[in-house]
């Protein structure tokens, strides 16, 4: 835990100072404190370039700190005309491309290191039907060649802290959003920040310290339990994201545009909570475990999954284990348009006492992932799957997105249980 005082500690943060955390690498990924004021000078390169396009819809095709930014601004401010796919389900990506066409779409590719494989499989689905591509990408990215119009963000900032940035303004651009309001809220807040005293962001991120579960709620909620799960859950320790139980977290949106300052705030509250926990809020030591394992699934003819997974442990058993310490989880390898039907799940897992997080993947595993496998040993996980309908092809691969959702779920599933986590599976 740290011992700074807290006019020191958000001083030092400001000096870049890693020893605020742990000493090792985190003065490289503190990006995010300059980036509103970086953006406001790009303002203009992307709004030429969305007014430049006649298209119907536009489509972001990414995932965690890719995604979940734009599809708050998404909903918060009702953009109707653009989309965001961050599944692998082939009824969901099905669905989207009968909803569109495609020629009168902009797609927009998100991924900073460029080899995210739901986004380099949904880009490759799309490129082979048509349609215009730009990318949103680190410089030195594989995915920068697969389009002229390449947008490159800053390489000192984390995916999760990456809402101020190009991955989150140019997706608002193109819902029309009036960026320069939003980002001069993210300024007033990145001042207030600066503050010794009455500093928003330190006074949350001291609030978070001390919290060991977190109600989100909303659509805002989403991003927030990206930042705070895989920022915190890690070396057995983490605060944990959850639906139903848990304080209520702290957001303040009496208008869209203050988005700009919410995003901000919470990133300077986490950065503060990771130093007070004695943490790097920076890393996600424990994500790529489970990319591995899909990986190895992928390329081992012999273990691929079939069509279908089929149940796995008991529920009952593994609800009846439940403490009102621990929390369940529900991961959920279904088509997005079922989530109202995991409700049932849901009540069933509050009966026990403990709080109640959803996950839908292979979202949470860009999202929650860390902190299930890195975090506190108080999770009870039930997967949940359904049929994942017909296969549609991947150009380039020898599978298809219904056996790359299926090595997902199974995927996740091992590395779960081989790290000694309780988890079961079942069936919509």
């Amino acid at each position: 835990m740290s011992t700074l005082a807290p006019a020191e500690l958000v001083e030092r943060i400001w000096e870049r100072d890693p020893s605020v955390w742990t000493g090792h690498d985190e003065a490289q990924w503190l990006g995010w404190l300059d980036e509103p004021a970086r953006m406001r000078e790009r303002v203009d390169e992307l709004v030429e370039f969305v007014s430049g396009i006649d298209v119907d819809d536009v489509v972001l095709l990414g995932m965690g700190g890719s995604s979940l930014a734009p599809e708050v601004m998404r909903r918060v401010f009702r953009a109707e005309r653009f989309h965001v796919l961050d599944t692998t389900h082939p009824t969901a990506i099905r669905r989207l491309e009968e909803s569109i066409d495609v020629e009168r779409t902009l797609f927009i590719a998100a991924s900073k290191s460029g080899t995210t494989l739901e986004t380099r499989s949904q880009t490759d689905y799309f490129r082979d039907k048509g349609g215009r591509f730009a990318v949103i990408t680190d410089p030195g990215s594989p995915l920068a060649e697969l389009s002229p119009d390449v947008f490159y963000g800053e390489p000192t900032i984390g995916g999760r802290y990456s809402a101020l940035s190009v991955f989150g303004i140019l997706p608002a651009v193109s819902m029309g959003i009036d960026v320069v309001r939003l980002l001069d809220r993210a300024e007033e807040m990145r001042e207030g920040c600066r503050l010794e005293v009455g500093n928003p962001g330190l006074d949350l991120g001291r609030r978070l310290a001390e919290t060991t579960l977190l109600r989100v709620a909303g659509d805002f909620g989403l991003w927030i339990e990206q930042l705070v799960a895989e920022s915190t859950g890690k070396g057995g320790n983490g605060i944990v994201p959850v639906w139903r139980g848990g304080d209520p977290a702290d957001v303040r949106l009496p208008d869209p545009y203050e988005l700009g300052q919410e995003f901000f705030r919470w990133e300077f509250a986490t950065a503060v909570a990771g130093s007070l926990l004695g943490i790097n809020p920076f890393d996600q030591p424990d994500v790529q475990a489970a990319k591995d394992k899909t990986n190895a699934l992928l390329s081992s003819r012999g273990r691929v999954p079939g069509t279908e997974l089929g149940p796995e442990g008991s529920l009952d058993e593994l609800l009846a284990a439940a403490t009102p310490e621990d929390y369940v989880a529900i991961l959920a390898f279904v088509d997005p348009a079922r989530e109202p039907e995991l409700e049932a799940f849901v009540r069933r897992a509050e009966a026990t006492g403990a709080a109640v997080a959803v996950g839908l993947g292979p979202r949470y595993l860009h999202s929650t992932g860390q902190l299930h496998k890195g975090g506190p040993d108080t999770g009870l996980f039930v997967q949940v799957v359904d049929d994942f309908g017909d296969d549609l092809k991947i150009p380039g691969q020898a599978y298809g997105f219904k056996t790359l959702i299926a090595c997902q779920a199974l995927g996740d599933f091992e590395t779960l249980r081989d790290r000694g986590r309780r988890i079961v599976r079942v069936q919509l």
